[in-house]
């Protein structure tokens, strides 16, 4: 998109969003293209995960993540796997003072992210292995012990496997309308989080993960 575009998207003036894509290229996460508009840059390339699936899932995540916070009270991701990894494509942040900020760009290893434990727990064992190759013996089958319980439990749980203080709840999303490997998730600071609250995070990622499906094979 172009500079203008970009401040039309974000509500604000043309130098500030100037400023925002410069620092965006200087981080990589953006590139200005040769007739002078702005695309991903080699950090979103990351993975084997086309553009326009990643842009579909957010637009049609984005509503079914509000109406999540607002049941769970926690901040709600959207997510695709990216070969090894899952790439984080769009966020809502809760509104509590104390929460899980916006992961919106970030990738985070598949095996550890609880959308990404989830999106694993639905593969082949072909693609499951193909996904983890890089780990040793001993943490595949740590991993496989956990996809299994994944698979029973019909989500996945990741406490503080990534981030020290912060424990999330992921599922997948059915594939649809030509999006696959997606996941749903709800992140909370580890200290506000109970067990007695996975039924009801669980049931209501669930949800949303069918409603996202059926708008995505909708059109």
């Amino acid at each position: 998109m172009r500079v203008t575009d970009a401040a039309a998207r974000l509500g604000v003036s043309v130098s500030t969003a100037h400023r925002l894509l410069g620092m965006l290229v200087y981080r990589d996460f953006a590139e200005q293209l040769p007739d002078r508009r702005y695309g991903a840059g080699p950090v979103l390339r990351q993975g084997p995960v086309p553009q326009a699936s990643a842009a579909r899932l957010r637009e049609v995540a984005l509503p079914h993540l509000r109406r999540l916070v607002e049941v769970v009270g926690e901040t709600a991701n959207a997510m695709v796997l990216a070969g090894p990894d899952v790439r984080f494509v769009a966020t809502v942040e809760s509104d509590q003072v104390l929460r899980v900020g916006d992961r919106t760009g970030r990738t985070l290893p598949a095996h550890l992210a609880s959308g990404g434990r989830a999106v694993l727990a639905t593969l082949a064992d072909g693609e499951v292995a193909a996904a983890l190759d890089a780990l040793d013996e001993a943490a595949v089958a740590q991993v496989l012990r956990g996809l299994r319980t994944a698979r029973r439990r019909g989500f996945a749980l990741n406490d503080q496997g990534t981030e020290a203080g912060l424990t999330a709840v992921g599922v997948a999303v059915p594939p649809a309308g030509g999006v696959t490997g997606a996941a749903l998730s709800v992140a909370a600071p580890t200290a506000r989080f109970s067990r007695d609250r996975l039924p009801a995070w669980a049931a209501a990622l669930s949800a949303a993960a069918a409603a996202v499906a059926r708008d995505l094979a909708a059109g």
